[in-house]
């Protein structure tokens, strides 16, 4: 029998046989270590956005890396973990990244955590907007890699997974760039699609035990969903995920994008999948609605269009919006913030909101979770909650 394009395997908590069983029950569907051999070094590169406790689910969580570790080093690979988190991409910030989200468990079973921190200038013509980028090299030196990702909302993309994933590949203090350069929702959800496609990962696994809703992706709400998700083409495994939350395909900017280019069929329902995706829906999940819905329609040619497209922007674009009784005026969101378009003043945030470019980094990287994705009034109309 051919091999699945998805594997859906349920996982109802984070016991480690619980989680290992499961995980090898979908790598079996889908065939998805055919590839390793012998010796092969293999890079993880796994979702660890900043130092926050596995508990918060922000992260991919440390049972599902050491249980992927035991079935690799099973098989003779040699396995090296990383990630380029917002931050300073060298040993310090890492070790205690690291620390906090629980990585070091994965040392005792073979795993090696990344400290090679070196930074490689890559071109790649073949690339719809990321022609050349920073590239974080541990990933470069790997023989696969692997992608590790977790199941959240997110202010700007609607949804990260396996695809969104791989903006970890750009150190961490590089980031902002991209944002400012790629302002609008379809061309960073094009930067994205580049970055995972030159990254070829081999094979990708998403850490859907616990997922996280609301606010999402660092100070959202842990939510079960109850399952591990595989599959050797990550556009189809966001493509099954999305379902799970009840996004559409066309919600998310990076399933539209690949669509688009041809990396995945616009019709799903050709896709092979192993499990029942509607055993691990969760009707009520809180999302946060892509600027999608905006940027990825032109209302018109010439002057006419780019008015309906600047009124449509204004009356349908999420925006990132302080709750101040949350705020501790620590500033993070100020230093962080690509278009230089947060002050403050009297000890709390300012948004200047002609020149904010809705990355919603403010909101992704707020430790106390006051930064929140707002809806204009016209939406709140329309029936999007605040």
């Amino acid at each position: 029998m051919n091999p699945y394009d998805v594997a859906l395997a349920a996982c109802d908590c984070y016991d480690d046989r619980e989680v290992e069983g499961a995980l090898r029950t979908a790598l079996d569907q889908i065939d998805g270590l055919s590839f390793v051999q012998p010796g092969m070094r293999i890079a993880i590169k796994v979702n660890l956005v900043t130092a926050i406790k596995p508990e918060a689910a922000a992260t991919v969580h440390p049972s599902v890396v050491c249980a992927l570790v035991r079935i690799l080093r099973e098989r003779g690979a040699e396995v090296v973990i990383g990630d380029g988190p917002g931050g300073i991409y060298a040993s310090p910030y890492l070790r205690v990244v690291y620390d906090v989200c629980g990585m070091r468990q994965a040392e005792a079973f073979g795993a090696k955590l990344n400290d090679d921190f070196s930074v490689a200038e890559i071109d790649y013509p073949e690339a719809v907007m990321a022609k050349h980028f920073p590239y974080t090299a541990y990933l470069g030196k790997a023989d696969a890699i692997i992608d590790l990702c977790k199941l959240k909302t997110h202010g700007m993309m609607g949804m990260t997974c396996a695809i969104k994933n791989f903006f970890g590949s750009i150190p961490g203090t590089m980031k902002p760039e991209f944002h400012y350069k790629h302002p609008r929702a379809e061309d960073f959800a094009n930067v994205l699609v580049d970055l995972y496609e030159y990254s070829k990962p081999r094979l990708c696994i998403c850490d859907a035990v616990i997922g996280m809703e609301g606010n999402g992706p660092t100070q959202g709400t842990p939510r079960k969903i109850g399952c591990l998700i595989t599959s050797r083409n990550g556009h189809m495994l966001d493509a099954i995920a999305a379902r799970l939350i009840r996004l559409e395909p066309q919600e998310i900017p990076t399933i539209k994008a690949a669509m688009d280019r041809g990396l995945l069929p616009s019709d799903l329902s050709k896709l092979s999948v192993s499990g029942d995706p509607s055993q691990f829906q969760v009707p009520d999940f809180k999302t946060v609605p892509a600027q999608s819905s905006v940027f990825f329609h032109v209302l018109g040619e010439g002057l006419p269009g780019k008015i309906a497209d600047y009124v449509a922007s204004r009356m349908l674009t999420p925006f990132p919006k302080l709750d101040p009784s949350s705020c501790i005026g620590c500033g993070k969101c100020a230093q962080i913030c690509p278009a230089k378009a947060i002050s403050m003043k009297d000890g709390k945030p300012n948004i200047n909101r002609r020149i904010c470019i809705h990355c919603f980094c403010c909101q992704e990287f707020c430790p106390k979770g006051a930064m929140k994705v707002a809806h204009t009034r016209f939406m709140r109309l329309l029936g999007r909650k605040p």
